[in-house]
């Protein structure tokens, strides 16, 4: 009686329609909510979003996440704010992949997109860097550094004699 059992379970899932896939050759699709590698992202100008805030490596609960600020000049412009980056890394054996990174970020710089495809081989090919990291630059915009205008960037200074 067993016997019998075991080949109708067999019989029945062989008629099934088959659950897996040959990866690498067919590649699973994700679903849309899935997190994956990080992404620096740019405007379409090309200047980089990050603002060097360090909000995403304060929110990282892995401590995954090193951000070392620079400040930005007419001659060398980064991003539109005051400071850039100079330094983004991201340890992926650290890393939860929780997004909390991309919920604290302001400006939406840091973004976990939908790639899956991570292994090393060593354990400093697991740090990715903002090199590795920062998209590509737009069509029709120019690579960082940018040179920019004398103080185009500059808040203005509210008129203390009369406020609105």
């Amino acid at each position: 009686m067993g016997l019998i059992n075991g080949l109708m379970t067999t019989i029945k899932h062989v008629l099934q329609e088959k659950a897996t896939f040959q990866y690498p050759e067919v590649e699973r699709p994700v679903r849309e909510r899935y997190k994956g590698r990080h992404a620096l992202k740019r405007y379409d100008n090309g200047m980089e979003k990050c603002i060097g805030c360090a909000l995403c490596a304060a929110a990282c609960p892995a401590d995954a996440i090193w951000v070392e600020a620079a400040e930005n000049t007419d001659d060398e412009r980064y991003s539109p704010g005051e400071r850039y980056a100079k330094t983004y890394e991201i340890n992926m054996l650290r890393c939860i992949f929780c997004g909390y990174c991309e919920d604290a970020c302001p400006t939406e710089a840091i973004v976990l997109e939908h790639e899956y495809k991570l292994s090393f081989t060593d354990r400093r090919d697991s740090i990715y860097t903002k090199d590795m990291l920062i998209d590509p630059v737009p069509p029709g915009g120019q690579d960082t550094p940018h040179q920019v205008e004398p103080h185009s960037y500059d808040r203005p200074i509210p008129d203390m004699e009369n406020p609105k």
